[in-house]
């Protein structure tokens, strides 16, 4: 019988990519999503399990969990976080699942001026005192940030608006993490235990991905670095929440401080095929970038 496995988030982008990798890799794939609607059929006509719950229910969880040998855990950048780490750790233990998959974040840090990114540093901790064996993964930032609207707006315009001064970083697209997840999930017993960057091919500053972005989309984009407080201001005013706002301008400060910086090749050692680039991305979506 196949390997079964539980993704959660997976109507979003890691856990959709996710379960699309995992069912191609021929794990029995159980996908828990918050409610049922057309992206959940479509989970289900990939051939997923589909299943609804809640990471802030335990005992949501904890049924989603039954008969799972390992199970990939995200949750949104929102409040409740601790909490859901918690339930899902409990969940887990009692279920016996044998590896957990944590999507942490490169941010997180004990002293970090973002709630989001200090809660993640103790959600982590929240899996290491469970002793649920546990991996936790580490992205940097995500290249679909690029299309968020705050951004995508701008880049259309031909402008990466963003305060990174010299910071740098190997941005990652979430088809990637999705293909790391599921080859995790398959074998996760010699990760047990450890935490794994996932980035993108290329470290690069903000100036060097405007010159990628320009080339793949053969028109100029200029990189606008601006002051963090501005930046956040604009985002309150296109209505952003506030723990989203201050999780970005925490996050910022740290990315400028280096936080973010590195490049590996993890995701090509865990799956036989590297992260896309900057400019692969770009073409990919082209359409987005270009329209007005």
């Amino acid at each position: 019988m196949a390997k079964k496995v539980l993704i959660t988030g997976a109507t979003g982008r890691t856990g959709g990519a996710a379960v699309r990798e995992a069912i191609a890799l021929g794990l029995d794939v159980r996908a828990m999503v918050r409610k049922m609607d057309e992206r959940s059929e479509a989970l289900a006509a990939q051939g997923a399990e589909v299943v609804v719950g809640d990471v802030l229910d335990i005992d949501s969880i904890r049924a989603a969990l039954e008969g799972i040998e390992a199970a990939y855990f995200v949750y949104p950048v929102a409040p409740g976080l601790i909490t859901a780490t918690a339930n899902f750790a409990q969940a887990a233990k009692e279920a016996g699942t044998k590896a957990v998959l944590n999507l942490s974040q490169r941010s997180q840090y004990r002293y970090s001026t973002s709630n989001v990114s200090r809660d993640t540093y103790i959600a982590e901790q929240v899996f290491n005192w469970s002793g649920v064996p546990v991996i936790h993964l580490r992205p940097t930032n995500f290249l679909e940030w690029l299309l968020f609207p705050w951004n995508l707006r701008y880049l259309q315009h031909g402008v990466l608006r963003i305060p990174g001064g010299k910071g740098r970083h190997a941005p990652i697209a979430a088809d990637d993490q999705g293909r790391a997840i599921a080859a995790l999930l398959k074998d996760p017993e010699k990760h047990i235990g450890t935490a794994i960057d996932l980035s993108g091919p290329v470290e690069m500053d903000y100036e060097q991905m405007a010159a990628e972005l320009s080339e793949a989309l053969e028109r100029k984009i200029v990189y606008q670095d601006l002051p963090i407080e501005e930046y956040t201001t604009s985002l309150t005013q296109m209505g952003l929440p506030t723990y989203l706002v201050q999780h970005f301008g925490g996050a910022m400060v740290h990315y400028q401080q280096g936080h973010m910086a590195g490049a590996d090749n993890n995701v090509e050692q865990l799956t036989g095929r590297r992260s896309m680039t900057v400019g692969e991305f770009a073409k990919l979506h082209a359409d987005k970038f270009n329209a007005n």
